[in-house]
């Protein structure tokens, strides 16, 4: 009808900007500052606006937005092993940085494999995402090079860097370890084995290293530390260590064992328990990261506790000044770990 705003829509297709223009009976432009600057329009005109939005269902085009703008409103954590809660636990740090800049956080898990990794860094790169936050397989890999060489802003996570290229935010690993058996040789123990992680992970070196360290300060060499190495960090892996730890010569077998993480813990506290071992009379254990299943567990577990929602907030400050400071310094963050004592190193009085 002449003289009408009253606009059909196909319901083929979802409403437009123009759509919402017609229907409030005012420009293109000014439908861009009700949904972008507000401030700048008219109460009665942003009402009439506002109100055509409602009645079509109208629902603004980000990536379009996103893509004039060159960067998307995203950031990207690519985490080691989704089935760890560790990282979730780093994640929610995270999100509370990202919502509170209003952006989104999109979470990838590379699985502990270096090609997976690689191609969600590209996806991500594809995408324009405001920054990437990760926790690398390799924290010198080419990829997180090209990555910033490209211009996308990249976070170590739990991960450290020669020299002072990336921002970097993590635990001493080396202090963790030794904190972990020094408590062990206090209960008493001089064999103890180290559990779970490949070598080639920092991590589990650093971790290996700690325990040495302690064991030294103790009087202890080398031989008092038995290497049970397994190929992830897994519960099903620790749980396979204790078949391995038992069938040991009882001259030999280690009377403690400190383990790379706790779900490795929860795994070979799991084989104690089929194998009829007493924890800790027969075996005291530590694990690492104090995850919330380590205080739950049938045999509440010892833990060497690192600041996970800490970890996962300074790491998104973090780039979120690297983002917008074009001044920025970067900074490399290290936490001190903690020790958690439960019953499964200390005996009941």
């Amino acid at each position: 009808m002449e003289g009408s705003n009253e606009v059909e829509v196909s319901t083929t297709r979802a409403a437009g900007i123009k759509d919402v223009a017609a229907a409030a009976g005012v420009s293109l432009g000014t439908v861009s500052n009700v949904l972008n600057r507000p401030d700048r329009v008219s109460p009665n005109t942003r009402s009439r606006v506002e109100a055509a939005i409602a009645e079509l269902g109208f629902v603004r085009n980000e990536s379009a937005r996103q893509l004039r703008a060159g960067r998307s409103r995203v950031l990207a954590y690519v985490m080691l092993d989704g089935r760890n809660p560790f990282f979730t636990d780093v994640a929610a740090g995270m999100e509370e940085v990202a919502a509170k800049e209003e952006l989104s956080l999109f979470l990838c898990n590379s699985a502990n494999l270096a090609e997976r990794e690689s191609a969600y860094l590209s996806q991500l790169q594809q995408q324009r995402v405001h920054g990437v936050l990760i926790t690398p397989v390799d924290p010198d890999s080419p990829a997180l090079d090209e990555l910033t060489r490209r211009g996308t802003p990249v976070v170590l996570v739990d991960r450290k860097r020669q020299g002072d290229n990336y921002c970097s935010v993590a635990v001493d690993d080396v202090r963790g370890g030794e904190i972990a058996v020094r408590h062990l040789i206090e209960q008493g123990h001089e064999r103890i084995a180290f559990v779970g992680g490949r070598l080639r992970l920092g991590q589990v070196r650093d971790r290996r290293e700690g325990a040495l360290r302690a064991l030294r300060e103790a009087g202890f060499g080398p031989d008092h530390l038995t290497d049970l190495s397994t190929s992830q960090q897994t519960v099903e892996d620790g749980s396979n260590a204790g078949q391995r730890l038992a069938g040991l010569p009882s001259a030999i077998r280690p009377t403690a064992a400190f383990c790379t993480n706790d779900l490795v813990a929860l795994g070979l506290l799991r084989s104690c328990a089929t194998l009829r071992m007493r924890v800790p009379e027969d075996l005291a254990i530590v694990g690492y990261d104090d995850i919330e299943f380590a205080a739950a567990a049938t045999v509440p577990l010892t833990s060497v506790r690192q600041p996970r929602h800490r970890l996962g907030r300074t790491a998104g400050e973090l780039l979120i000044q690297e983002t917008s400071d074009p001044e920025h310094v970067h900074q490399q963050v290290t936490y001190l770990p903690e020790l958690v004592v439960r019953a499964s190193t200390v005996r009941a009085p």
